[in-house]
């Protein structure tokens, strides 16, 4: 007579068991991985593309609020449009404190490094 747990459901159910928690196990450390290469290839790219100084208009703003859940805080990221000489348009990240200086319809010069604002300088 068999002993232990190696007798009829409970040893299907443990085999579904470790399954599902290897399967869930792969998929988090999958996510995380993918998430870091992601980043990592995003910073390569910015910091082999070159610094651009354009003339062009600031045409939006906007705020992405992302709440937390529970007792956590939300966070706040703040980007801007800007419209270049060629009617082309390009959304980039900036901080809080270039967001509240930069206004809808300003002139000026932006540099930026692929997808990194660098600045912007209003045109007088």
């Amino acid at each position: 007579m068999p002993t232990g747990f190696n007798i009829g459901f409970f040893s299907m159910g443990s085999n579904i068991f470790f399954t599902v928690f290897i399967l869930i196990f792969v998929l988090v450390i999958g996510g995380f991985i993918f998430i870091i290469i992601k980043s990592l290839s995003t910073w390569v790219s910015n910091n082999a593309s070159p610094l651009q100084n354009r003339t062009c208009k600031v045409v939006a703003k906007r705020m992405q609020v992302s709440r937390g859940s529970g007792d956590s805080t939300s966070s706040t990221s703040y980007y801007a449009t800007f419209e270049f000489e060629d009617r082309s348009r390009l959304e980039l990240y900036i901080g809080r404190q270039q967001f509240g200086y930069i206004v809808e319809g300003d002139l000026g010069t932006l540099s930026y490094q692929g997808t990194r604002y660098k600045a912007f300088s209003r045109l007088l």
